[in-house]
């Protein structure tokens, strides 16, 4: 069996870099190509630090899918390029694994509607670690047994979108789980600082050198409060659920959103 041919998109930030890294070291998979206006003309490889692999960062995505026919492409960008670069490699029919958040839901609905024109995959994760996946899905069940929750989530000082895709998402499915049957409520004197709110969902986000990725959910009743945590403390533990979503996305019909769509 031939190895899946990768291309990385934001392959000299932070994420693009260990993308890198663990596609070469992947025994089935190899880096094709990899695209970011910052580091053009540079080896990839040599940019991840793990020594030249002969792939030269190129500035185009239409560009270099024609040159390189990459079976997959994974997007670690920006959330003002994101929605661009997915429609290329989808019209280009080419699958795509999305790890930039920021997407509006007007977005992902457009994204939808052309994979279904074009029978293209598409796979987007708000977060490839799987304890986050497993946080996610613990809270959707705890939803269905308390009455107020809040998230708090804490990213380091360079991320671009708050909240973070990984908040958003696990208020949706707390949402989705428990109804109509959370409550919110906000200061009414104009000053509160209560946080974004994603339905009666209030999320907090905490932008500081020194984080990673970090989430927790605060349930509350009476008498008593739970609360689920799931830090990240290296961009390693993000990898195997990269690779894993890289493996199985071609098989995935249309688009589908969250890495327990593959697990």
């Amino acid at each position: 069996m031939s190895d899946i041919r990768v291309l990385v998109v934001g392959a000299s930030g932070r994420m693009g870099r260990e993308v890198v890294r663990a596609v070469a070291q992947a025994e089935d998979m190899t880096v094709a190509a990899a695209v970011d206006r910052c580091r053009a003309g540079e080896d990839a490889g040599r940019v991840a630090g793990i020594g030249p692999l002969g792939v030269v960062i190129s500035e185009s995505l239409s560009d270099v899918i024609a040159k390189s026919s990459p079976d997959a492409v994974v997007d670690f960008t920006l959330p003002t390029a994101v929605l661009g670069n997915v429609r290329t490699a989808v019209r280009a029919g080419v699958a795509c694994v999305v790890g930039t958040t920021g997407l509006t839901e007007k977005d992902v609905s457009e994204l939808k509607g052309l994979c279904e024109e074009r029978k293209q995959s598409v796979l987007i994760v708000p977060n490839f670690a799987i304890g986050a996946v497993l946080m996610m899905q613990f809270t959707a069940q705890a939803a269905r047994h308390f009455e107020a929750a809040e998230i708090v989530e804490l990213h380091h000082a360079g991320k671009a979108d708050a909240p973070s895709g990984t908040a958003l998402r696990t208020a949706q499915l707390m949402a989705r789980s428990a109804g109509s049957k959370f409550t919110g409520k906000d200061s009414s004197d104009g000053r509160s600082s209560r946080g974004q709110a994603e339905g009666a969902i209030h999320i907090h986000s905490v932008r500081l050198p020194g984080l990673v990725a970090h989430q927790e959910v605060i349930f509350g009743s009476l008498g008593e409060t739970l609360t689920i945590r799931h830090d990240s403390t290296s961009r390693e533990c993000f990898m195997p659920g990269v690779l894993l979503a890289i493996r199985r996305v071609r098989g995935i019909k249309g688009l589908a959103v969250g890495l327990e769509q593959v697990l």
